[in-house]
Order: structure tokens, then C-alpha cells, then sequence
């Protein structure tokens, strides 16, 4: 037998390693870093390969979605943040190679767009091709309150939230749905007892601790670090507003409990009565919104809200309520202006203001202002014959949004602590029979006013 060469043997066998070591590097370069996202090369001027990561996650999610045909736009707060600072610049600059990764590539572990659910129906192929990318995803749904009502708790559910994961980002999608008030809503993300809660870190998803009510945004289209992506064309109101956009809904489970008790007054009295209600709120939103007045429902309309989630027919007027820092000296005049003469006004802007306006008949509308104490806040009344001060106190405050007769409106957050400082544990019994000087739980007597001030605090229309 021949005598095998060992240098030979040694040659073959060293080839044979390097062939192997190169098919090795060539499968993990462009199979699995592609379909794991493992492996980025650096995009210009980011800092490092992680900078780099979240910058072609992005990419990757937007050729997703525009293969599908989706329209998404930017909503994340802190991309919004910096990309403000910039705004003009961005509007003005070319589409040409930009010379830093700054926005996309800025530290996180999400990025957040925004769906508006009827432009797109859920289709499978849209989550098949993000498999196919390397993408892992999950899909939250949850009821759907637009479907709820005082003859129907509907139990439908429809997609909320959905979560595209490549590598160690995130993209965040939260779809907003059209609400009768003529906004846009987005539910809260809860997840179901199967999920996985480390997929991401869900507590600190932006847009998923709680409901949110937003306008309707006009967007534009813009090149953000090489990328097209539309975002809200005044980026700072949009941030305005996520900063306040918490939202609750009315609590129908619990009014359908109430009225079982206490049956609704179906009287053609109390269907005029709330439809004149209705009619006085929406203008008297509208006047104060053209205003940039900040209000909410107060008195026994936020009662009506919460109990019943409707106008108490017998209430005969409708309470709203404003701080009195965002009192504007126009309000009277755009008031009669919209049709509403000024009733009476009581107090001055030092000191326990309130105005109230003649609606249609015999339906009023009354603003009280609000004064901001160091533990506690504070409105106050006047009985004109007297000129007898009171005062009424209320734990400390936030305002959320909330629908009400079709209508985008805030309410106080701490609503029951609210409902509860103006009548006390026994809200939930109808009471005909008010007096607006003793009746109230938090109300104290403030003194008299001196008489000769009366011309100015005490004017009657």
C-alpha cells in the first residue's frame, strides 16, 4: 500500500476547517443575524452598535408596515422631544443622507407609533411577514367601550395594543379608535394571564398605564435620520396633551345598578330638560374651548356623570368648573356673544367668583371658580339678600377626560373623593330637595361681604 503523505493529510484538513469556518461566519452573518436581529453594522455617526440596533429596527418596522400598506405615524414622547427642538429644521431640510444618527438611535428600549384602526383591518399576512423578518409580536385586545351603553354592556373586544420585537428593541403600535365626541381614543394595556410579561418592559410603555383622549392630529411627512416617517405637524401640542390625556369612562355597570333602584324619570319634562342640558353644555364647551379656558364638569353635573352617566333631569341647571388661574376677563362677553346673557355675578377674582348664564328657558349654566390652597382647593358662594359668604372644600385634584352626552369633556380624576367632599357617603340617593347653603358636606360659612362692596360683588341681571 502506498505510504499516505502526512504534510498532505495536513494540508487537506486545514482547508477542510477554514471551508467550514467560513460557512459558519456567511450563516450567521446573513441568515441568523437577519432573522434574529443579532448583528447590525453601525449606521452613520451613531456612538455604537446598540445606537446602531434600534435605528435598523426602526427601518425594518416601517418596511413592514409600508409593504402592507399601513399608515403609522410617530407618537414616542421622547423622540417628539428632541425631534421639536429641531422642527424647523426638519422641515426645511433636504432629504439627503444625514450626517448622525440623533433621534432613532437616542436610548431606549421602545419605539412608539400610532395606528388609527379604520384605516387598516387586521390581516394575518401582516404578522407572517414580520415572522419572516425576524420580528416576535403580540397582539393585546380588550372590550370595547364604544359599544357600551345603558341597554348594552357588549362584551366585543378589539385590538388595543401590539408589540413588534427584533433583537433588543421594541416597536410599540397603539391603535386609536374615533369616539362620538369626534377625538380619538387609545385603551389601556392589560395584559392577559398567558402573556409573557418580560417580552418588554411593559411599565414603561407611554401610551399603556392608562385610556387616553386626543385630538385628531394633522401630520406631516418628514426624513428623520434617513428615514420617512409622519409624525404630528406641531409636535409640542401633541406632547401638551400626552401629558394629559388620562381617561375615564363612564361607569354603566354601575348606573344600571342605580337606576334598578331608583328608576329614570322618562317624563317628557326630564327629556326636554336633558336635551336643553345637552344643547347648553356643547356651546358652552365650545365657547370656552375657542377661549382656551380649561373646565370640567362640577356640581351636580359630575354627579350626574358618575352615578348615572347622564344629566339629573332635576337639577334644572348645568355646573361647571374652572381655576381660577385660567379665568380670562372675555369669558362674559363671549358668553353673550354666543347667545347666553349673564345671569348673575357673584364674588370677584380675589375671592370666591362665580357667574352663571341664562341657557333656553329655565335652564342656567354656572361657572365656579376654583382657588388652590397649600393641602386643599376651594370655591365659594354668595346669597345675594344678605350678601352671606360660603365656602366649599375639596381634597386636591387632577382632571381627566371623559365622554359625556357626545361630548370630549375633563372631570376630576379623584372623582368618588370629589363626589363624596360635595355629598357625602349617601351620593348615591337621589335627594329632590337641595339647599345650596346647608345641604353640602363641605360647605362653611365665610363671612359677610363688607356692604359697601355689594354693587361690585353682588350684580343681578
Amino acid at each position: 500500500m502506498q505510504k499516505i503523505n502526512k504534510n498532505v493529510v495536513l494540508a487537506l484538513l486545514s482547508l477542510t476547517s477554514l471551508v467550514f469556518l467560513l460557512f459558519q461566519l456567511y450563516y450567521y452573518k446573513f441568515y441568523l443575524s437577519q432573522k434574529n436581529g443579532a448583528v447590525f453594522s453601525k449606521v452613520r455617526g451613531s456612538q455604537s452598535g446598540q445606537d446602531s440596533t434600534r435605528w435598523h429596527v426602526v427601518r425594518k418596522f416601517l418596511g413592514l408596515i409600508s409593504s402592507h400598506n399601513i399608515p403609522v405615524y410617530l407618537i414616542d414622547p421622547l423622540i417628539l422631544g428632541l425631534v421639536d427642538k429641531d422642527i424647523e429644521q426638519i422641515r426645511s431640510s433636504p432629504d439627503g443622507p444625514s450626517p448622525e444618527c440623533k433621534y432613532f438611535c437616542a436610548p431606549r428600549d421602545f419605539t412608539t407609533f400610532a395606528l388609527l384602526d379604520k384605516t387598516w383591518k387586521p390581516e394575518a399576512g401582516l404578522f407572517r411577514t414580520a415572522e419572516k423578518m425576524g420580528f416576535q409580536w403580540l397582539k393585546i385586545i380588550n372590550k370595547d367601550p364604544r359599544l357600551d351603553g345603558m341597554d348594552d354592556l357588549s362584551g366585543i373586544e378589539i385590538p388595543l395594543h401590539y408589540i413588534f420585537k427584533l433583537a433588543s428593541h421594541a416597536i410599540h403600535l397603539v391603535v386609536f379608535y374615533e369616539r362620538s365626541g369626534n377625538y380619538l381614543w387609545h385603551g389601556p394595556l392589560r395584559l392577559k394571564q398567558h402573556m409573557d410579561r418580560k417580552f418588554v418592559p411593559f411599565r414603561k410603555l407611554h401610551f399603556g398605564r392608562y385610556p387616553g383622549a386626543y385630538e385628531k392630529p394633522e401630520l406631516l411627512l418628514v426624513s428623520i435620520d434617513d428615514l420617512k416617517v409622519q409624525i404630528p405637524k406641531n409636535p409640542s401640542s401633541f406632547l401638551e396633551e400626552t401629558s394629559h390625556s388620562r381617561f375615564l369612562e363612564c361607569r354603566y355597570r354601575e348606573a344600571r345598578a342605580f337606576f334598578q333602584l331608583y328608576p329614570d324619570d322618562a317624563s317628557l319634562d326630564a327629556v326636554e330638560f336633558r336635551k336643553k342640558a345637552k344643547s347648553l353644555l356643547h356651546l358652552a364647551a365650545l365657547t370656552l374651548n375657542n377661549l382656551g379656558v380649561k373646565f370640567w364638569l362640577s356640581s351636580g353635573t359630575c354627579l350626574g356623570w358618575y352615578r348615572q352617566c347622564n344629566v339629573i333631569p332635576h337639577s334644572k341647571d348645568v355646573d361647571l368648573g374652572v381655576f381660577i388661574r385660567d379665568y380670562k376677563a372675555d369669558i362674559i362677553p363671549a358668553f353673550q356673544k354666543a347667545g347666553l346673557p349673564l345671569k348673575h355675578k357673584f364674588g370677584k377674582v380675589e375671592d370666591s367668583l362665580e357667574l352663571s348664564f341664562q341657557g333656553e328657558d329655565d335652564v342656567k349654566l354656572d361657572i365656579f371658580f376654583f382657588y388652590e390652597e397649600d393641602d386643599h382647593i376651594w370655591n365659594g358662594g354668595t346669597q345675594a339678600k344678605s350678601g352671606k359668604k360660603f365656602k366649599y372644600l375639596f381634597p386636591k385634584f387632577t382632571l381627566c377626560w371623559t365622554e359625556f352626552v357626545e361630548l370630549k369633556v375633563r372631570v376630576p380624576c379623584e372623582t368618588l373623593q370629589y363626589v363624596e367632599a360635595n355629598y357625602g357617603p349617601d351620593w348615591k340617593v337621589p335627594v329632590k330637595t337641595w339647599d345650596w347653603k346647608s345641604s353640602p358636606s363641605n360647605v362653611q360659612y365665610n363671612g359677610v361681604w363688607p356692604v359697601d362692596e355689594w354693587d361690585d360683588v353682588i350684580q343681578i341681571y
